[in-house]
């Protein structure tokens, strides 16, 4: 009994990063990522989402923890602040620019060997004159901080001159 334990508990992690390998652990990309009427996709019902939106929904139950502060812009303006963002992106490991429109940007987060994958946008709101960013895990109901550390580790490199 106890060698089968031992056995259940060496075998288990050597099966989680086969399977995050093959591409099993990395979920599929929502349909509904975007801008629809000046908001990004809405605030996920567990804690493994951030918003630069979450103050538009007061009432949802995750909305203080996914309350991020928005990207301002460049003087420059939108184009020059959106080139800079990729840049931004591009040089950060396991990230990859999937989407780079105007005033939209899809990325997409992956985990180094489990293979998570996460899906980040932003998306340059005219009226604040700010860029809005999202991060979202698409499985699981806790991040462990890591969509927050992410997009705050985005937002250092795009505030150094």
């Amino acid at each position: 009994m106890l060698k089968t334990v031992i056995l259940i508990l060496l075998a288990l992690p050597v099966l989680l990063l086969i399977a995050g390998q093959l591409g099993l652990l990395q979920g599929k990309r929502p349909a509904d990522l975007g801008v629809r009427d000046g908001c990004l996709k809405g605030l996920s019902m567990t804690r493994n989402c951030v918003s630069s939106q979450a103050r538009l929904h007061p009432e949802h139950p995750q909305a203080g923890y996914a309350a991020i502060d928005a990207l301002k812009l460049r003087p420059s303006g939108a184009e020059t602040s959106m080139a800079d963002l990729v840049k931004v992106l591009q040089a950060m490991p396991g990230v990859k620019v999937v989407e780079h429109k105007p005033d939209y940007i899809y990325a997409q987060a992956q985990t180094r060997w489990l293979k998570f994958t996460d899906d980040v946008e932003f998306w340059v709101n005219p009226a604040a004159q700010t860029i809005d960013m999202r991060s979202a895990s698409r499985l699981g109901k806790e991040d462990f901080a890591a969509n927050r550390n992410r997009l705050e580790a985005v937002r250092a490199a795009y505030q150094q001159p």
